[in-house]
């Protein structure tokens, strides 16, 4: 499925790019979001995009044909500061944060991160994780059944977390945990029937709080957004599309705090949700939340 970049509209609107600003996209993915603010300054400005997973880089130069303009960095957002740093850039104008997982890495890598499909218990964005990092493997395999509870619910807000975490743990003694599909069938046989049979999948959010524990989501968020806004011009804008609660929680604060103390304006009081035109076309976008700030000092 290819991957289609949700609220692009609205996030060019909002954004307001001009000719000559400097764009930083931070999690470039396919690339929707940067092609979209490039076209609409007809590719004058400076561009930088940023994304864990080299191979969607590649892919993404080929599109750009190596602009001179547009830089492709492989790296973790919440090393903003160190990058622009390499790249001698002092003061951006726009930054866009689109949180959610690309089309591509959910269909494409085989990382274990959709219960869709049966791959390795992977779960990591880095593309080395199985030799290097933490992967989703090792905690369902080696966490105590109440660490992994905790964790379930912490980051999953799954409220049969404490079921999940006993069967995994009843599960890992007879056999090692190692696929996506065994631990949907772990899930699935600790949850009440009524819940297997609900319009979500039981196993939703167990494999969201996984994946976000695996790669500390929201602990990157939360040490980015106070690097963005001191890299941040005056008048220049944050756009951050979030697609759960706890996520769009740190943005929702981080903002009004800024706001609070009179250094920002928020653009949007509520945040921007897709259209029903939207979702039906991109079922992804459905839980989708774009929140806009413009800095003010």
């Amino acid at each position: 499925m290819p991957h289609v970049p949700v609220l692009l509209n609205e996030a060019i609107s909002h954004l307001e790019p001009k000719t000559e600003d400097v764009i930083v996209d931070a999690t470039v993915g396919a690339g929707g979001h940067l092609k979209g603010l490039y076209d609409s300054v007809k590719g004058k400005g400076v561009f930088i995009g940023l994304d864990q997973d080299e191979e969607s880089l590649e892919i993404l130069r080929k599109s750009f044909n190596d602009s001179r303009n547009v830089f492709l960095i492989n790296e973790n957002f919440r090393n903003l500061d160190k990058i622009l740093r390499n790249l001698k850039i002092e003061k951006v104008d726009k930054i866009i944060f689109d949180l959610g997982v690309s089309s591509m890495q959910i269909d494409d890598y085989g990382r274990g991160i959709s219960f869709k499909k049966n791959e390795p218990l992977i779960m990591s964005m880095r593309k080395d994780a199985e030799v290097e990092g933490l992967t989703a493997m090792d905690v369902v395999n080696s966490r105590s059944e109440s660490d992994i509870a905790d964790l379930i619910y912490k980051y999953g807000e799954e409220r049969f977390s404490r079921k999940i975490a006993k069967g995994i743990v009843e599960s890992r003694r007879k056999k090692k945990i190692e696929t996506t599909f065994d631990l949907v069938e772990i899930i699935e046989r600790s949850v009440p029937a009524f819940y297997r049979r609900g319009r979500i999948h039981c196993a939703t959010r167990t494999f969201q709080a996984l994946r976000i524990a695996v790669n500390d989501e929201l602990g990157a968020l939360e040490e980015v957004l106070p690097k963005a806004w001191s890299l941040l011009g005056k008048s220049g804008r944050i756009a951050v599309i979030s697609f759960h609660s706890l996520e769009d929680r740190i943005v929702k604060n981080f903002f009004r705090d800024k706001a609070k103390g009179g250094e920002a304006k928020l653009i949007n009081k509520k945040p921007i949700t897709p259209t029903q035109e939207e979702i039906k076309a991109n079922s992804r976008s459905r839980s989708a939340k774009m929140r806009v700030v413009e800095k003010t000092i």
